[in-house]
């Protein structure tokens, strides 16, 4: 009798640990006061698209090119236009909101700075003299430049070269390049009557490229070897002389606008111009970057 109320009581305690084993597999876990942390939606960011529009020098004109065309690039829902129309044309188009950006290669004048723009420095460019290879000359002072381009100095042998008149190349009213040219070498409004006017600087190195007695001056991004570049006062027309402030005749690549014709687009144009990746840019169409 006793045996069979032991083996009763084991069978029971066997089927209550069974029940209660197959109870806790079925609990809930337990509830906690800890928050869920929501993971963050990361906006993707907005896709740039529209015009994007400059106008202004003829010397800004291959890196303007080079800059738009590379953030289109990066852009491709963005289109770039760029009107190469003289420094104060590009002024003038920034100040009427004609186009979002002007280009200038000259600081601005007193009067277009009253106009409310708003200036960027984009780049450093020299300006070379130039003459026909066949030329003798390699070197040429200040002084004698600024006479050759007043017409005092008119024959090659009065600088060393040749017997043959002098033919004087400069640019149309209006040009940056000229208008720093004349500022920087201190003759505003005396060029000679006889000088030849070419527009914009392909036509200048043209016309000095097939002319053996002709001088012309055009921006350091425009040399090739159609055309020899002279020294002056002894300093060699490259970008190391203008950074370290030997060679003299050099001047601003400026970019103007008015704040409120800029769009999303543009605001972007000028934070990539001012990058790195802008800068280098700048570098390989031949003009002197600012970072």
């Amino acid at each position: 009798m006793k045996k069979s109320k032991f083996s009763f009581i084991l069978v029971l305690m066997l089927a209550l640990s069974v029940f209660l084993v197959a109870c806790s597999s079925g609990e809930e876990a337990p509830v906690t006061d800890t928050p869920v942390t929501e993971t963050p939606v990361t906006e993707e960011p907005k896709e740039l698209s529209g015009p994007l529009t400059l106008s202004g020098s003829t010397s800004v004109e291959k890196v303007g090119l080079g800059l738009i065309e590379e953030f289109m690039a990066l852009n491709p829902g963005v289109v770039g236009t760029y009107e190469s129309i003289g420094s104060s044309g590009g002024v003038k188009n920034a100040a009427d909101g004609v186009t979002q950006i002007g280009t200038s290669s000259r600081d601005l004048k007193d009067e277009e700075k009253a106009w409310g723009l708003e200036e960027l420095t984009i780049a450093y460019d020299g300006i070379a003299v130039i003459v026909n290879p066949a030329n003798p000359v390699e070197d040429l002072t200040v002084e004698q430049i600024t006479k050759i381009y007043k017409g005092e100095i008119t024959n090659w042998k009065e600088v060393g070269g040749n017997d043959e008149e002098i033919v004087v190349v400069s640019r149309e009213d209006g040009s940056g390049t000229r208008g720093a040219f004349e500022e920087l070498l201190d003759f505003e409004g005396q060029l000679t009557q006889n000088a030849l006017i070419a527009e914009g600087n392909g036509n200048v190195q043209s016309t000095v490229a097939g002319n053996p007695k002709a001088i012309g001056y055009v921006s350091f991004s425009s040399l090739d070897n159609t055309i020899k570049p002279l020294k002056v006062e002894g300093v060699e027309p490259i970008a190391e002389d203008v950074i370290n402030g030997t060679y003299k005749i050099s001047r601003p690549f400026i970019f103007i606008y008015k704040e409120e014709n800029l769009t999303d687009v543009s605001r972007a144009f000028l934070d990539f111009v001012m990058s790195e990746e802008g800068q280098k840019v700048v570098e390989e169409k031949g003009a002197i970057r600012v970072k």
